[in-house]
């Protein structure tokens, strides 16, 4: 890739030096949309796919290495695959699940000390669903509020769970179908569950009431649409939700072919747009810890990256963004992390960047794993993130070179799933198991 297209028109850019609290709290609003005072949620809980206590200080102690015999406290076998990823929360791991037709989708709890299951709720699918084979129908990560499991199972619809699995609510939104399937988690935020339905002919951002299941608004996505199931078009992005640092109004952002776009949590109006993205959106937003916060959107399929200064109203691509990669990229699945001035991310085919937050300079470039799908987290100032093989690689933070610091290797076993981390545990969803990992001396 040649260097970056960067954007002159910005003016100054935020200084560097942001104290480890302010980047702290941004990760956490920025990863879930979840109020603090709003929720029954702990500072050692992992509420969704992507935290959202991504470098939380509960979360000091968290294992540097493991294996399939070291550092393991529990391993439960799966009777099916997934490339979801687990949530922690009230002493339970959540897993979503199906068969291998799709003609049931599942959510699954585990308890978080011992790995014994405790409890599966079934929902009908349609069989032989369109998905690829990389892509099982268990896709979708579950979240949580502190309250309730909420769900999205594609065409299987929406539904909200207490924690023993009795269910509170259904949601039919429709037949969603594309020859990749379907992968967008849920996303709560001021008492709603927000979902990205689609991809496909249909495609739509809605809102659901968190207590009941009904629609609180849907805003209908056109530019999303594709002409029909095989062209390759369309968002598999789950929503980043971006909250006032004052307890303003939230912001929901969303990765869409051809742009990034901000919403409104309340309404799903339009707020802002910035463009440059390619057709296909795989990765989600990734925020800063600035003020205002910097946005990070990829494109998948080899498609664009830019970074652009949010807020403001309207198209703010002249003003606001601040580079574009326009160049053939490498294939981008899962999201990389922001921390502090730098971007990291393990591309799909197993090579790490280094991105300058500011200008979008590469700064290096290192195969150092076999190819990932997986989410790159930022837990006890460390960098984790998942190959397919089940690997795990621990980098540390660093700007001017490349450093693994740990290799965690699980038998081989295919997992196309991100990391969750509670307290000083790490769990990894594969195709086989769930595992629990916890330092031998993780108790003194």
């Amino acid at each position: 890739m040649g260097q970056a297209k960067v954007d002159r028109r910005v003016g100054a850019y935020p200084g560097r030096g942001f104290v480890a609290a302010m980047a702290t709290v941004l990760a956490v609003v920025a990863a879930s949309g979840l109020r603090a005072a709003d929720s029954g949620l702990t500072d050692t809980d992992w509420p969704t796919w992507r935290g959202p206590l991504v470098g939380a200080p509960k979360h000091a102690g968290v294992p540097l290495e493991w294996s399939a015999t070291e550092n393991v406290k529990w391993k439960t076998p799966l009777d099916e695959p997934g490339n979801s990823s687990p949530i922690v929360v009230a002493g339970k791991v959540f897993v979503t699940s199906a068969n291998a037709d799709g003609s049931r989708r599942s959510l699954m709890a585990f308890d978080a000390d011992t790995g014994k299951p405790l409890w599966r709720k079934d929902r009908p699918g349609k069989a032989k669903e369109l998905t690829h084979d990389t892509n099982p129908y268990g896709a979708s990560s579950p979240a949580t509020d502190g309250e309730r499991i909420y769900v999205w199972h594609g065409s299987a619809g929406a539904a909200a769970y207490d924690f023993e699995g009795k269910e509170l609510w259904t949601a039919d939104l429709g037949e969603f179908t594309h020859i990749w399937g379907y992968a967008a988690s849920p996303v709560i935020v001021d008492g709603k569950v927000i979902l990205s339905c689609g991809p496909g002919v249909r495609a739509f951002l809605v809102a659901l009431d968190a207590k009941d299941g009904s629609e609180v608004w849907r805003r209908e996505l056109p530019e999303a649409r594709s002409k029909d199931e095989k062209e390759f078009k369309g968002s598999w992005s789950t929503p980043t939700v971006l909250l006032s640092g004052d307890g303003g109004a939230a912001q929901v952002l969303l990765s869409l072919p051809g742009e990034l776009r901000a919403f409104s949590a309340a309404t799903g109006q339009d707020i802002w747009t910035c463009k440059g993205l390619g057709p296909l959106a795989y990765t989600s937003a990734l925020l800063s810890a600035h003020k205002p916060p910097i946005a990070v959107a990829m494109s998948g399929y080899y498609g664009p990256a830019l970074a652009c200064r949010t807020g403001g109203t309207g198209d703010v691509t002249a003003d606001a963004r601040l580079w574009l990669h326009a160049d053939k990229n490498p294939q981008r699945v899962g999201s990389g992390a922001i921390v502090g001035d730098h971007v990291y991310i393990l591309n799909e085919n197993g090579v790490a960047w280094c991105i300058e937050l500011a200008s979008g300079k590469k700064l290096w470039e290192e195969r150092i794993s076999s190819p990932s799908w997986s989410t790159m987290a930022h837990v006890d100032g460390r960098l984790y993130v998942s190959n397919m093989q089940g690997e795990t690689l621990v980098l540390k933070p660093n700007p001017e070179k490349c450093e693994v610091i740990a290799t965690n290797k699980v038998n081989g076993e295919l997992t196309r799933a991100s990391l969750a981390f509670a307290g000083k545990r790490v769990y990894q969803r594969t195709y086989k198991h769930l595992y629990c990992f916890e330092a031998a001396n993780a108790e003194r």
